[in-house]
């Protein structure tokens, strides 16, 4: 494979050949980190010698961000694609797009922030070597507040039992992607990229350690808000059987206490003898809470669904700049 040699000395694929890595790279308001971050990201890259493409995407950034990445795209051809969306979509919708426009085999995601190093991406790929589908990077020692992290382990738990797997850390961008897996699910503006989805289809998956810094720069796009909007996407995206999983356990109860009334007439014993008010009172108030519980997840379901069918673009492109012919935009 003929590659072209950066000025300091990134091995860069040509618009010809198909890269062995596409670095898929989301910003949001990192104006101070962007430059620092994608020196450290080539260099790291370079190190492992592998022809590789940098698609770097602006989520919406209200800083000069994105001024940042057209001045790395037009300095040389370590960027192959900058992306600017026109709000800020969220993280999901911005690898989105990065990913339809990534040509390489093997599909890394990283933030830009600086917290994530670009050094570990060799852990990352000498285990993809062994033969991985999905290596994902888990931070050892987070460097993040509990407003932060509570959310996030609750997501965590969510999504390992969607996925039926053992990662411990699908919050952290950090991951490699083998491509054809990820190309399968057919990404688009109205089909977002979903870590749970992707890795719940693959069967070689495995996390290695990597490093996680204070965050030096601004602050995360991460709000309380939007952690439990993800928390909420991934239990009604990812639940197979949620109603059925219900409906068994009422049926279970049902059958319990239909044992219980029957025992009466062979044993002679019983389960709650006395039956108070207080008792009715708090059996009436659960009652009522678990119904209203159930009606609004139907309700989730039912809104997320008719969203779903108008088709509505999740995240919509102002400025494509593409070293591959097809830039638009301001």
């Amino acid at each position: 494979m003929v590659s072209v040699m950066a000025e300091f000395g990134a091995v860069i694929s040509p618009d010809s050949d198909v890269p062995e890595i596409s670095a898929i790279v989301t910003c949001y308001n990192e104006e101070q980190s962007i430059d620092e971050f994608h020196r450290r990201l080539v260099q790291a890259l370079t190190e492992q010698q592998r022809t590789f493409e940098l698609i770097m995407v602006n989520d919406g950034s209200v800083d000069e961000t994105f001024s940042r990445l057209r001045a790395l795209f037009d300095a040389g051809p370590t960027v192959a694609v900058a992306i600017d969306l026109f709000r800020n979509a969220g993280q999901s919708a911005a690898i989105t797009a990065g990913v339809t426009h990534a040509r390489g085999r093997i599909i890394l995601l990283m933030d830009s922030d600086l917290q994530l190093d670009p050094k570990d991406v060799g852990l990352l790929l000498a285990e993809y070597d062994k033969g991985q589908d999905v290596v994902s990077g888990y931070r050892q020692q987070r460097q993040d507040s509990p407003i932060r992290t509570i959310p996030s382990r609750l997501a965590n738990a969510i999504m390992r039992r969607a996925s039926r797997s053992e990662l411990r850390d699908f919050g952290c961008t950090f991951k490699l992607f083998n491509g054809t897996l990820l190309r399968a699910f057919q990404l688009s503006p109205t089909r977002l990229f979903s870590p749970a989805q992707v890795i719940g289809a693959a069967a070689h998956v495995v996390d290695v350690p990597v490093s996680h810094a204070p965050r030096r720069y601004g602050s995360s796009g991460w709000t309380l808000a939007k952690l439990w909007d993800y928390n909420m996407d991934n239990v009604v995206a990812m639940l197979r059987r949620p109603f059925q999983i219900v409906a068994g356990g009422c049926l279970a109860l049902g059958l319990l206490f239909a044992l219980r009334i029957s025992s009466t007439a062979f044993f002679d014993f019983s389960v709650l003898p006395t039956v108070t008010t207080g008792l009715l009172l708090n059996v009436a108030i659960l009652s009522v809470l678990v119904t209203l519980g159930l009606l609004c997840l139907i309700g989730e379901f039912v809104v997320r669904n008719f969203i779903a069918s108008q088709q509505l673009p999740k995240y919509i492109i102002r400025t494509l700049l593409s070293r591959h012919g097809e830039s638009f935009g301001d």
